[in-house]
């Protein structure tokens, strides 16, 4: 990818913002490509993202938020103004009869606000242990992970509002949590920046260790009756086993969601593939495994260039050293069209493509 020649702001003209030109995101999204941005940088607190939004010289310039950048494809540079949220802090807001209260800033790292959660005594999140990102991308997403979604734990999101400048506070029905899914993705994708994210956390916890990969970790462990402390510390063993580390091998994590289908249409790719993964959900639709049917079609362990499909779960593309955006999508395109062909499902993307 080529950095920008063309007309721009200087780094001195931007530096009330500490903005730079031409600037890199190679650091700012977990596949690593070497994408460049017009302009961007850091930003560390509410009031310089508040005064960047009245910031004139760079009014109607198209704007990329970024977080620890673990669900994006930068597939070109970007022609605009990128923005990674660095905000901090993290605190017990309030508490109730049954549940504490506690908020994070967007810019914690949220696998390290999961495990001060439960240092504070506050079960609850453990089944989100080690997923890649920051808090305030964790609601954008809805994360999900072994029986548990974000939204069955939040509480509200403060945010800002790019167009009038105003602070609002969302709860879970402004949001509108989907399957991985919630209107940052939709509505709010250029409006709204999230500032801190607030989670109930329950006093009268529950273990949720039914998920499979889970119960067998603890059985093999000899633990009956687990803490929240030896959820969080199986979850985290799990996906240290299952997937890449990003730091090490870049990817975004699970690159594709796992398809809903009614029971008709379920019945139909039963009778066709009688071993088919399959999880049952409560309004009578059917999830199934995505991962599993793109290694049913060949994938797993094969590439475009340096693009590649995991050798351990297919669900996960990765770089395996110079692949650029352009090679993980079109890798993306054609595992589609295979499961498309064999299964008569179309399988949806997690990430940001750019």
């Amino acid at each position: 990818m080529m950095a920008f020649a063309m007309s721009r702001l200087t780094d001195a003209d931007l530096a009330p913002n500490a903005l730079q030109a031409d600037y890199s995101l190679r650091d700012h999204n977990t596949f690593g490509f070497d994408a460049r941005a017009r302009l961007g940088g850091a930003i560390r607190s509410e009031a310089a993202l508040a005064a960047l939004r009245a910031d004139q010289r760079i009014a109607g310039m198209p704007r990329l938020v970024l977080g620890a950048g673990s669900n994006v494809v930068l597939t070109r540079d970007f022609d605009g103004l990128a923005l990674v949220i660095d905000l901090r802090g993290r605190r017990v807001v309030a508490q109730t009869d049954d549940a504490y209260i506690v908020e994070a800033a967007a810019g914690e790292r949220w696998h390290d606000f999961v495990d001060w959660t439960l240092q504070q005594g506050m079960a609850g999140l453990e089944n989100l242990a080690l997923i890649p990102g920051t808090v305030g991308a964790a609601p954008v997403q809805n994360i999900g992970a072994y029986g548990l979604e974000l939204a069955e734990r939040f509480e509200r999101l403060r945010a800002l509002d790019m167009v009038d400048g105003r602070i609002v506070d969302l709860d879970a029905q402004a949001c509108a949590f989907g399957y991985r899914d919630s209107v940052f993705k939709h509505a709010a994708r250029d409006r709204l920046i999230i500032l801190s994210v607030a989670f109930r956390l329950p006093k009268r916890w529950r273990a949720r260790a039914s998920y499979a990969d889970v119960a067998s970790w603890l059985a093999a462990s000899g633990i009956g009756e687990p803490t929240a402390r030896q959820i969080f510390d199986a979850v985290t063993a799990i996906r240290r086993e299952k997937l890449p580390d990003p730091a090490v091998l870049g990817n975004a994590g699970s690159f594709f969601k796992n398809p809903i289908v009614d029971a008709e249409q379920f019945a139909a790719l039963r009778a066709k593939e009688p071993d088919i993964v399959c999880y049952t959900q409560r309004d009578g639709r059917v999830k199934l495994a995505a991962g599993w049917m793109i290694d049913r079609c060949g994938w797993k362990g094969r590439s475009i260039g340096a693009a590649a499909v995991h050798e351990r779960q297919a669900l996960v593309l990765v770089n395996r050293g110079g692949a650029t955006g352009e090679q993980v999508l079109a890798l993306a395109q054609a595992i589609r069209a295979d499961v498309s062909q064999r299964f008569g499902v179309e399988l949806d993307m997690e990430p940001l493509v750019v």
